[in-house]
């Protein structure tokens, strides 16, 4: 009886992380740049002489959902679009290392200093957080060129000031941190994220998340219908248990 007791309890546990998964998805449904985090059961036999029947389900977040999100025009020149799956933003995490992000709704804080709408600084190509000096206009270009008018500059001259940090890396070499900010994974030299070259941004507008709501929904109810009936299997072994108990003392 213990062996459907361990089987439905490992099942319910897997259940729970998954729909911690799908409860997070949908919070962050318009969060922009936001991948989808994937889940994934799987089963590992559990070794030993007296218990090698028993197998325990092993539920975790296997990933996160690399495509594109729905581009929306914004307007903001400090708004931009990546034109790949594989581009990806260069910014400084909280400990001052290197990240990568999809979130490039860009801002100024009260230092000059350019984030992201997290607050997290944006890094120029040479991994250097980007300052910018006072200004009356600015755009940027479609390789990642930050270019003001100074302010007070009365001819309206453009300037480069800075190019944001872009590079090109497989969403498969990539880990996405508990801070939502993705980091390269592969050791292999020839596999790192590389320098992003050419018009690989859209100035404007904003990748969206890529969360279905839908879909997430009706996962979350099916996942709680299996927590459900994981349950019941639970319940039903308990009773047949006291049953099987008065019996033996019945005789």
């Amino acid at each position: 009886m213990d062996r459907a007791l361990y089987v439905a309890m490992s099942g319910a546990q897997a259940s729970l992380r998954a729909q911690a998964a799908v409860s997070h998805n949908l919070a962050n449904a318009s969060t922009t740049g936001f991948k989808a985090l994937l889940h994934a059961t799987e089963a590992f036999p559990v070794k030993g002489a007296a218990i090698a029947s028993r197998t325990y389900t092993m539920g975790d977040i296997g990933g996160f959902d690399a495509r594109a999100g729905v581009l929306q025009s914004t307007g903001n020149p400090l708004d931009f679009a990546l034109g790949g799956a594989d581009l990806w933003m260069a910014v400084a995490d909280r400990g001052g290392q290197t990240a990568y992000t999809r979130a490039t709704d860009l801002k100024l804080d009260a230092t000059g200093r350019l984030t992201n709408g997290r607050g997290q600084p944006v890094l120029d190509d040479g991994g250097q957080p980007i300052a910018l000096p006072p200004f009356q206009s600015l755009s940027i270009g479609a390789d990642g060129t930050v270019s003001i008018v100074s302010l007070g500059d009365n001819t309206g001259t453009a300037q480069n000031v800075a190019r944001i940090g872009l590079v090109q890396a497989d969403p498969a070499q990539l880990k996405r941190g508990e801070d939502g900010l993705f980091r390269a994974t592969a050791t292999d030299p020839e596999a790192q994220p590389r320098p992003a070259t050419g018009n690989v941004l859209m100035s404007g507008v904003l990748e969206g998340s890529n969360v279905n709501a839908t879909e997430q929904l009706v996962q979350m109810i099916s996942l709680s219908r299996q927590f459900e009936m994981n349950l019941r299997v639970i319940r039903s072994g308990d009773e047949n248990a006291r049953a099987s108990t008065t019996l033996l003392r019945a005789r």
